[in-house]
């Protein structure tokens, strides 16, 4: 076991402080004599080095470190369990316009579709007062950060006087972290998969909104987690029935027999705030 350092930073109960120390020797490099040798590549402190840490042998390293400051952080601030809102980034508030609408049909969709918007922050404002009687520990909503249904659910949040969480990731558009995220809760990846692991890992209830590929990823993505028992049953919930019986056909999927009838079960249909708040609210037996 590695001795405790004797000098060096000390943090207020008199330990020695690793952060501090890393900072230390951070600025020591900086203000080192420049010669050929201090500005060769190869001298710089690994863990300071970005070209070094995004090298493709990195990888492993990098998922482990977005796994871990994430996880670190909510675990920091005793945050137990989530409710996922996930919905299209393209849905406006209602009163905005399409601002993605490429032709008058989808424009008059999404605006349309705005009803949506206002039911994700009915629906995550119930979460954040319910959250208070846990201290904002449990059912905290957490959101993939960026606008649309994702915007709303933050923006319930806050109107709850709650905190939330935001998931953004690193993309060349729509991706960018709206302003009701709890600032302290706001986290950006690079790797999918490492925030669809966090969208899960403290999931109580998966709500999901009207959205495009995005959102049909993490749907089933969390409907299989459930299915194959690799996570426990949760309420699932889908918001506007005649959107996902529009675009899918479950029932086919279990006529033509590569789902299960009771696979069917797993899945909840809701139109409204208050339905979709009962149905985790019954399934937990939490007070109304």
């Amino acid at each position: 076991m590695a001795k405790a350092k004797k000098d060096g930073p000390r943090r207020k109960d008199g330990a020695w402080d690793p952060l501090k120390d890393n900072k230390a020797d951070k600025n020591d490099a900086a203000v080192q004599p420049r010669t050929p040798q201090t500005e060769s590549h190869s001298y710089r402190l690994a863990y300071a080095d970005d070209e070094f840490l995004s090298r493709e042998e990195l990888r492993p390293v990098r998922l482990q470190l977005e796994l871990m400051k994430t996880e670190m952080a909510l675990a920091e601030r005793g945050i137990k369990s989530t409710v996922v809102l996930f919905g299209g980034a393209r849905i406006p508030a209602p009163g905005q316009s399409a601002w993605a609408a490429r032709n008058d049909t989808q424009r008059q969709n999404l605006e349309a579709a705005s009803v949506y918007y206002e039911e994700a922050r009915k629906f995550a404002a119930l979460c954040g007062r319910h959250s208070a009687s846990y201290n904002h520990q449990e059912y905290v909503v957490v959101t993939g950060g960026g606008p649309g249904v994702m915007e709303a659910g933050n923006r319930g949040a806050a109107d709850a006087g709650a905190p939330s969480i935001g998931l953004n990731i690193m993309l060349p558009h729509e991706q960018a972290p709206n302003r009701y995220v709890t600032p302290e809760l706001s986290f950006n990846f690079h790797y999918f998969a490492i925030r669809k692991m966090h969208f899960m890992m403290r999931a109580k209830a998966v709500v999901v909104f009207p959205g495009g590929f995005g959102t049909l990823d993490e749907m089933f993505e969390a409907l299989t987690l459930i299915q194959t028992k690799r996570m426990e049953r949760m309420p699932l919930i889908l918001f506007s029935e005649a959107f996902w019986r529009g675009i899918i056909n479950f029932g086919a999927l279990a006529e033509f027999g590569t789902i299960a009838p009771d696979d069917l079960n797993l899945i909840n249909f809701v139109e409204t705030a208050e339905e979709a708040w009962k149905i985790i609210s019954d399934f937990y037996d939490t007070e109304k």
